[in-house]
């Protein structure tokens, strides 16, 4: 990673980013954290170093993410952008393996396609998908379905509420670390962000071949990746 022109040290800076990103804290607690040892840091450049690496140390973990299962759970929950709601579309596996995840502005059969397809195309086809009875999640699949050429079988739809309970579970780690952010300003901070997020919180489950280390320590996992 490329450090150079910043006034502190990587080591100040990824440690920033990386509470951020893995509790539930806003940039003014983190200046003042930083402040009580004895680093002044305005809470504008921690926000700068979050959007500038956050998407490097992604791009790398995505290249190390390890295998998921074919049977997925998916929902969708709420984030808010400048004052109004939009949508985090998510899906894991029964064994709560984060599968992937996409932010859109609109809930409807278009949204749902785009991220089944980007799931598929970060982890495989799966066996089977469990939806809410939402009819456009279903449409969705059926979408991605009907280009035969591209996957065979067809991916089995199942609308079984209680089979959702991990997925929706799994929602309340990013609510967590979002709620102190009080909003997001802009829809591109706001997807740069949640990846960020989502990439921690992988790393807690273990979902990473870049070391056996991972599994074991999720702290030293991240800075593994930048490393």
């Amino acid at each position: 990673m490329n450090f150079k022109g910043c006034h502190f040290q990587s080591d100040i800076i990824l440690t920033c980013v990386r509470w951020y990103l893995a509790y539930p804290l806003s940039y003014r607690n983190i200046e003042e954290m930083m402040l009580e040892r004895g680093i002044d840091i305005d809470h504008s450049t921690i926000n700068r170093w979050v959007l500038k690496f956050t998407p490097e140390i992604e791009k790398k973990f995505r290249k190390n993410k390890g295998p998921v299962g074919t049977s997925w759970r998916m929902d969708e929950t709420y984030i808010k952008i400048k004052g109004k709601w939009k949508y985090l579309y998510r899906a894991v596996d029964k064994e709560v393996r984060t599968i992937d995840f996409l932010l859109t502005i609109k809930r409807n059969r278009k949204a749902a396609k785009r991220f089944f397809a980007k799931a598929i195309g970060s982890s495989g086809q799966p066996e089977k998908i469990n939806i809410d009875k939402s009819g456009a999640n279903k449409a969705g699949i059926e979408d991605i379905n009907s280009q035969s050429d591209i996957l065979k079988p067809d991916i089995e739809i199942r609308q079984c509420k209680y089979l959702n309970n991990v997925v929706e579970q799994d929602h309340r780690n990013i609510k967590r670390i979002v709620r102190p952010m009080m909003g997001f300003k802009s829809f591109q901070s706001a997807k740069i962000v949640i990846a960020g997020i989502e990439m921690v919180a992988m790393l807690k489950k273990g979902q990473s071949n870049y070391m056996p280390l991972f599994v074991q320590n999720p702290v030293q996992a991240f800075y593994a990746l930048v490393s």
